[in-house]
């Protein structure tokens, strides 16, 4: 079955990677029919069944949060957990007033949604995190702002007007040694999203969004930045091998002495960062990406070799790659490293691929006893490097 965001994904291949991205906004019209990834209902369950703390649930009217009693009470359990719950009729009253909906980190509420983040996660190699929108009137619920990662938007029903006035400030940092200057007159750009339609907008370009007419919902895409910081900061963890980086300051050395320091430092950074360095450090993030765990029960003593059981990687960033010795492979995945024979490698790459897959089809695609497939699996999902699903 292909999923409704394959055909918007494939937007965001190698000429958007080579040209936009980073750079410019990028607006794909009619990118995908969307209206089957997540819906009102979907919403109305997750509002009705789930404890939705402050602020991964929270109103924004005019820039301001609205104070969270206006909508919600709370009670304490006899276990003294405090429990915040909904007053839909409250609620109902702070969005005909103007306030828009946020609920973050839907990927972990919403299973098509979480197929979405993996499949970004596995496109861009970085962490991705899933907001939802929701508005009825034109108010502006956040003013004119900007965010420290890039976003991928999903127009998933009604229409909303998104003003972009571009950078002050070439890719800012949440924590920076400088604030972006707000941005000053009319925007750079004006751009319409309407349900089916796809945006890309960079790190640090200023913008203000507003529902134009009726009801709107949309999903809002982070994608978590990797910058020479984060590379200069692994490189600096890799450098403790290195005896001159480990050694105590001697601070009342003579001037000599302390040059002499400084230069055997110098030495050991120019060696670290070696040109083939940029991809040592994406293939050491890809290895230590924690995906999402989950648990495999009723299955506590190992996976059955049943066919019909399926599984999944609980990342999608694992990778797989030929091992030193003859005949063998390495995966890696989840923090861990497996050396594995090369005839094990079929049912990786089946299970690297997009979904769960059965036992059954493993076994049948490498060739390997289900017993196999079956220790495979075990071994794995003992590691959170899988699940059964």
């Amino acid at each position: 079955m292909i999923a409704p965001f394959d055909a918007a994904i494939r937007s965001l291949g190698e000429d958007f990677l080579a040209g936009a991205f980073g750079r410019s906004y990028q607006h794909w019209s009619q990118a995908a029919d969307l209206s089957g990834l997540f819906a009102w209902d979907d919403l109305n369950e997750i509002l009705t069944r789930h404890q939705l703390d402050t602020p991964r649930l929270r109103l924004f009217k005019a820039g301001e949060q609205v104070p969270t009693h206006l909508y919600t009470h709370t009670s304490v359990t006899k276990r003294h957990q405090v429990r915040r719950h909904i007053e839909p009729a409250h609620l109902h009253e702070q969005i005909a007033d103007g306030a828009s909906l946020v609920l973050d980190s839907l990927e972990g509420l919403h299973p098509g949604v979480e197929s979405l983040a993996e499949v970004l996660e596995r496109h861009f190699r970085t962490d991705v995190q899933i907001n939802m929108y929701a508005s009825w009137t034109p108010t502006e619920g956040f003013g004119v702002h900007w965010d420290d990662h890039d976003v991928v938007v999903f127009q998933l029903e009604g229409s909303k007007r998104w003003r972009l006035y571009g950078p002050t400030r070439p890719d800012p940092l949440r924590i920076d040694v400088e604030a972006p200057e707000k941005p000053e007159g009319e925007p750079l750009h004006e751009v319409m999203l309407e349900a089916g339609d796809m945006l890309y907008l960079p790190r640090g370009w200023w913008h203000a969004v507003a529902a134009t007419e009726g009801r709107s919902l949309h999903l809002t895409c982070g994608l978590t930045p990797k910058t020479g910081h984060s590379l200069l900061t692994w490189v600096v963890g890799q450098l403790l091998a290195a005896p001159a980086v480990r050694a105590t300051l001697r601070l009342n050395s003579s001037p000599e002495e302390l040059e002499a320091y400084v230069e055997e430092l110098r030495t050991e950074i120019t060696k670290a960062l070696h040109p083939r360095v940029l991809g040592e450090y994406i293939n050491a993030m890809d290895a230590r990406d924690p995906g999402r765990p989950a648990p495999s029960l009723p299955y506590v003593e190992g996976v059955p070799a049943e066919g019909h059981i399926t599984i999944r990687l609980t990342t999608a960033r694992a990778s797989l790659l030929p091992g030193d010795a003859p005949g063998t492979v390495v995966f890696r995945a989840a923090g861990e490293e497996w050396v594995l024979r090369d005839e094990i490698a079929p049912a990786l790459e089946s299970l690297m691929g997009v979904g769960p897959v059965s036992l059954g089809k493993l076994a049948a695609a490498s060739g390997l006893s289900l017993e196999t497939v079956a220790a495979l699996a075990s071994e794995l999902v003992s590691n959170d490097a899988a699940a059964v699903t």
